[in-house]
């Protein structure tokens, strides 16, 4: 019978992953794309100027009812804009699904091996949070990969506008030249602003896109240039190199940090690996007190919610903010 089980779920799981590879690739189209954008600016409550009133009635009207349902709850909203962010095109209702599959895999594959009910909801947990924090993961590796190109791009923009090239023909340069993640937010920009929007409201809505304060910098910059004016080429100049000089400096604190940072992971994976060795290796038999009793288990957890909060803590002590 437990043969039996184990096969039937991992069939499952390989079913949602085929439809989740299968949707993912139905996402990469344009269309798909395109549509996604209309919905959400169709959905949001600060893009009055983009859409008419017309228009954004007809798009809302094609949206399904559950996804607009959906789209009233902060914590939807949230998720559309985390994943936005992470650069992920997936919508948050079947990312909700994925995980809800993810964690109750988890928490059966569990109580079929190790018959206990605390182990198993622990492994449907862990397996439920893991897809936020790869989330997560992947919002800040995106951020601070358009930080590294955003110096660049500004001295393109300055290139382009001292050849003579306008503001909006500067912004699609720099999305055709330049890799991603930064050219899909620019090329988004210039799309934006050919609905109607200005030029400065399209670089302004790509602070909600990602976050970055170099990226506010420059909007800021040309906010104020197309209020009083000025040489914008060289502003944009003196900040690439203001960029440039903060990205230098954050190096420099990461190797100066870097004794305290290894001092956390080692102080987070060791009890771990401890524990395991003296399980399985050193003294078979040791910890079965912990393993096999339900008040172990709790003080398992506990250990393993404490090991959490001090990793975290470590991790807030040095996490310089430049």
């Amino acid at each position: 019978m437990l043969p039996i089980v184990i096969l039937t779920f991992i069939t499952i799981f390989l079913v949602c992953l085929a439809l989740f590879l299968g949707f993912t690739a139905v996402k990469d189209s344009p269309a798909t794309e395109l549509k996604r954008r209309l919905r959400r600016m169709a959905l949001a409550k600060d893009t009055r100027t983009a859409l008419s009133d017309e228009l954004r009635a007809e798009i809302v009207r094609e949206i399904p009812p559950v996804e607009r349902l959906l789209a009233r709850i902060p914590l939807i909203r949230n998720l559309d804009k985390l994943l936005d962010q992470a650069g992920r095109k997936i919508a948050p209702a079947k990312f909700l699904v994925y995980v809800l599959v993810l964690g109750l895999f988890g928490f059966t594959l569990a109580f079929v091996l190790r018959k206990s009910y605390p182990m198993a909801l622990l492994a449907g947990v862990v397996l439920g949070i893991a897809p936020f924090i790869y989330l997560q993961i992947q919002k800040r590796q995106r951020a601070e990969k358009f930080t590294e190109q955003l110096p660049d791009a500004l001295t393109m923009l300055g290139r382009s506008l001292r050849a003579g090239h306008s503001l909006n023909s500067a912004v699609e340069l720099v999305g055709t030249e330049m890799s991603e993640p930064l050219a899909g937010l620019f090329k988004v920009a210039f799309e934006q602003q050919k609905l109607g929007l200005r030029i400065t409201e399209t670089l302004a809505n790509m602070t909600s896109r990602i976050e970055s304060i170099d990226l506010r910098f420059f909007v800021i910059v040309v906010s104020i240039h197309t209020e009083v004016g000025g040489n914008l080429s060289e502003i944009l100049d003196k900040l690439a190199e203001t960029i440039r000089e903060r990205i230098k400096l954050r190096r420099q604190v990461k190797v100066y940090t870097a004794q305290g940072r290894m001092s956390g992971y080692l102080l987070a994976i060791l009890p771990i690996v401890v524990f395991f060795l003296f399980h399985f290796v050193l003294m078979p038999g040791y910890e079965d007190v912990l393993v096999k009793e339900t008040r172990g288990h709790y003080i398992l957890a506990a250990a393993a919610v404490s090991q959490i909060i001090g990793f975290f803590v470590i991790k807030k002590i040095i996490n310089i903010r430049i």
